[in-house]
């Protein structure tokens, strides 16, 4: 049975491995957690340097931090942090891990989102190994914590919560759609607005197995209490 996400806490940690990763998944879930006046904070192991065909990794790196806060913006997130790990070489490292439980206990959060490390979203939907080494340092990290956050989820498709998001499709779009050159770059046959309209759509379809509502899914991966 799916639960819904729990809503008893004041500050969520959101960690990621690059720009255009809340947006792609949790955005919607974001924009309604901070409409209601909870705190969430965005950290970037990297600036995605590596993420525009045929943009300098000096250039794209700027360039998508930018747009990555406009995205922050858009959702309510005024704090947003980004670390200068090695875009499309991310891996389960010492540093990682250090950097990880340093944000930890400074954000003191109740709530940790990541990203989902499995290896594939689905079938023939391989998940990158940038993604796949990030969710297993932030898993390793938060074990070897003392003061462990109440709880960690994965923005995963192996579901055990979910955040009923109906109201705030709209606003996710646009978050998404504010990553402008990475998108047009992506697929330059579809315009931005509706590559970040499917993208949405997606992520958020109406789960029959939640009253066909619109939900944003994750899996939770550890609880302390």
């Amino acid at each position: 049975m799916l639960v819904p996400f729990p809503t008893d806490w004041s500050t969520a940690l959101v960690l990621v491995p690059h720009p255009d990763d809340p947006e792609y998944g949790v955005a919607a879930a974001v924009a309604k957690w901070t409409s209601a006046g909870k705190s969430v904070v965005y950290a970037l192991a990297s600036r995605g340097e590596a993420g525009i065909e045929g943009m300098a990794p000096a250039e794209a790196g700027p360039a998508r931090e930018i747009e990555q806060r406009e995205s922050a913006r858009i959702v309510g997130v005024e704090s947003i942090e980004f670390w200068d790990f090695p875009d499309s070489d991310i891996r389960n490292t010492p540093e990682l891990r250090a950097a990880i439980t340093e944000v930890i206990a400074r954000v003191q959060p109740q709530v940790i989102v990541s990203m989902y490390g499995g290896s594939e979203w689905g079938p023939g939907m391989l998940n990158q190994l940038d993604h796949r080494e990030f969710a297993a340092a932030v898993l390793n990290a938060y074990d070897i914590l003392d003061d462990k956050p109440r709880w960690l989820f994965e923005n995963s498709p192996e579901v055990t919560h979910v955040e009923e998001v109906g109201d705030f499709i709209e606003v996710a779009v646009e978050s998404l759609a504010a990553h402008a050159k990475y998108l047009s770059v992506l697929d330059p046959d579809t315009p931005v607005v509706d590559q970040a309209r499917a993208q949405v759509e997606m992520v958020t379809a109406a789960n029959p197995d939640y009253d066909n509502q619109r939900v944003v899914t994750f899996e939770l991966k550890r609880r302390t209490r």
